[in-house]
């Protein structure tokens, strides 16, 4: 008899996926392929995740993941709409892994670390999960980020150049607590439409070839259009 796939199973098989996406990843994916930052009204978005599940189905996005504050209810909401309309689409719809935006701290400096594609109901993961910032030791980045990897996922330093300090500091600081990647195409001004600040982009580009890091994309949305910041 065949054993059933376990949660964590399922998670190593959906970062595996993301890898291979995030291999062919271009400045131009974002945002209208795919979107690896979103925020919905879980956290501290406008958005329902429901409209924003729909409005990345109507888009035509191939994937996705929501990045609420230290929460999965929004991904869990826009999951249950996916699979209802699994049912009776036509069409393909958009992957949606499993996405969250945690606070810590990396060379006594406040960053965001994004996690994705793990098992939410992971043991490593879940104390992050409870919508409130980490404490402590568990705020400190290398926590956040082998708490992400143990519940089968993957771990990416959010808009590096965004911070106190600067990206050439911090990356390879989150290196050594063992990151995976860096949020490499990100608009630090809101344009409209929405495109990757050029001067930041090439510095995060850098330092992802020189770390063998995957670059990631995303809006960052706040508000009530996915394809712009807020």
């Amino acid at each position: 008899m065949m054993q059933a796939t376990t949660p964590y199973q399922l998670a190593a098989q959906d970062t595996f996926r993301l890898k291979r996406v995030w291999s062919n990843l271009q400045a131009d994916s974002c945002p209208r392929s795919y979107n690896f930052h979103l925020h919905t009204t879980c956290s501290d978005g406008q958005l329902h995740p429901q409209a924003l599940i729909q409005q990345a189905t109507d888009l035509g996005l191939r994937g996705l993941a929501i990045t609420d504050h230290h929460t999965v209810e929004g991904y869990k909401i826009a999951r249950t709409w996916l699979e209802a309309e699994q049912v009776k689409s036509e069409f393909p719809l958009p992957h949606l892994w499993t996405g969250v935006e945690i606070t810590a701290s990396l060379l006594d400096t406040e960053v965001h670390i994004l996690g994705y594609a793990f098992d939410p109901e992971g043991s490593s993961i879940r104390s992050y999960l409870r919508g409130t910032a980490p404490e402590g030791d568990r705020a400190l980045a290398r926590r956040a980020i082998s708490a992400i990897q143990q519940a089968g996922g993957v771990a990416v330093l959010a808009h590096p150049e965004r911070y106190r300090l600067p990206a050439s500091q911090l990356v390879p600081a989150a290196v050594r607590c063992g990151i995976d990647g860096i949020e490499a195409y990100y608009a630090y001004r809101r344009t409209n439409p929405w495109q990757p600040t050029p001067r930041q982009t090439q510095q995060v580009e850098k330092l992802s070839q020189k770390y063998d890091l995957f670059k990631t994309c995303g809006t960052d949305t706040h508000g009530l259009n996915i394809l712009l910041r807020c």
